[in-house]
């Protein structure tokens, strides 16, 4: 007997894939080459509302959580697509309805509910400071009742493709704190205005896979005081509330992923025959295969526990990281094993699995290493000494 929530989450499941069917291998597969961005896609997502699925009901949306949301991106990689494309809207928009202000969200969460504006952008890494966040330089300098930015951001996603950005940037020097997680500020930044004014510069790096990437340049951004989220100083207790709902929703992803390379394996093994039989039915295809779903289901029990937790308020960054790590791991062993399963085929364009060979493997390495995440259940949860 299904329960009303197991229920709500088939039908959920149900709509998305009606969403991506419309968009089948070949229209990924075409972007992939031409290095393009999915457009289409992304309009008929907002359209149909689902990334604006977490904006409250009062200012448009549907007031769901990041355990929905995570339905939905895991639905779109397990049907073939790269959800990577849009997924930042979500975690994005869950740090502004929490902490953005009444005016905040007044004047930008309708538009992004209704899919007249898009949030895609997150301006945080920096090419000298790293994952080392803290040492970021862009500076933000008050000057009565606005903020003027200088600095450089770097893997700065779909920044050529958004119309507003959250942007973090230090308001205090940096050897002036003792507490060196404080003097940060995020701001909100229409780039509908500052690129054709010339105080924001993207410029788009070429990478192994289609992922949008760029790096902008900053100068002389101004800012009305209006659009700094929160207090002055508290952005990185921001941003590490948005990393919490980014990596419960890249863990889904993903799951999604992992998902695809089981389905097409198994069903490559069932109907590739050689020496006479099935190569499915051999142990030494059969058994990577079948580990391979064990750790991806683990993965996503963690996934859920992470996101429950998220959206009742409650702390979960051990349990959102955990969940990252782990269906990070789970998605490249399904990767390898498909692509082994496939042979020689898996390097072909249009079995697709390449593509979603590069794109999975991303997530060991972004949005936070596999190692920094051990670096932190290793001080946090464990108890051990900080190893940086």
């Amino acid at each position: 007997m299904q329960t009303a929530a197991a229920t709500d989450e088939r039908l959920l499941r149900e709509a998305v894939t009606a969403v991506c069917e419309r968009f089948p291998s070949g229209y990924w597969r075409k972007l992939d080459t031409a290095g393009e961005y999915p457009t289409e896609f992304v309009d008929a997502l907002s359209q149909a509302g689902w990334l604006g699925m977490l904006v409250p009901e009062e200012h448009g949306g549907a007031g769901l959580g990041i355990r929905e949301a995570s339905v939905v991106l895991e639905e779109i990689n397990r049907s073939g697509g790269n959800s990577a494309a849009c997924h930042a809207q979500m975690y994005i928009v869950a740090a502004l309805v929490r902490h953005g202000s009444d005016y905040q969200q007044q004047r930008h969460l309708p538009d992004i509910a209704a899919g007249r504006l898009r949030l895609q952008a997150f301006g945080v890494t920096e090419p000298s400071a790293g994952s080392e966040t803290t040492r970021i330089q862009t500076f933000a300098r008050r000057a009565g009742d606005r903020y003027v930015i200088n600095g450089q951001k770097i893997w700065t996603s779909r920044a050529a493709h958004s119309d507003l950005m959250l942007l973090l940037a230090r308001t205090t020097p940096y050897d002036e704190l003792a507490d060196k997680t404080r003097g940060l500020s995020l701001f909100i930044v229409d780039l509908r205005a500052a690129v054709p004014a010339g105080q924001v510069t993207i410029r788009p790096i070429e990478t192994m896979l289609n992922h949008a990437t760029t790096e902008v340049f900053i100068n002389d951004l101004e800012v009305p005081a209006a659009d700094l989220v929160g207090e002055e100083g508290m952005g990185f207790r921001y941003v590490i509330d948005g990393w919490n709902a980014e990596r419960i929703l890249i863990a889904a992803e993903c799951i999604g992923d992992g998902r695809w390379f089981i389905e097409r394996a198994v069903a490559y093994a069932r109907e590739r025959v050689v020496f006479g039989r099935p190569i499915g039915q051999n142990q030494g295809v059969q058994f990577p295969i079948a580990r391979s779903h064990a750790a991806l289901e683990a993965a996503d029990l963690m996934r859920r526990r992470a996101a429950e937790s998220f959206d009742s308020g409650a702390a979960c960054g051990p349990q959102a990281n955990m969940a990252k790590y782990l269906a990070a791991e789970a998605s490249w062993e399904a990767a390898n094993v498909c692509l082994d399963v496939h042979g020689g085929f898996g390097f072909a364009r249009e079995y697709d699995v390449e593509r979603k060979f590069r794109e999975t493997r991303l997530y060991r390495v972004a949005p936070i290493s596999q190692n920094l995440v051990l670096a932190y259940l290793s001080q946090h949860v464990l108890g051990l000494p900080k190893s940086y």
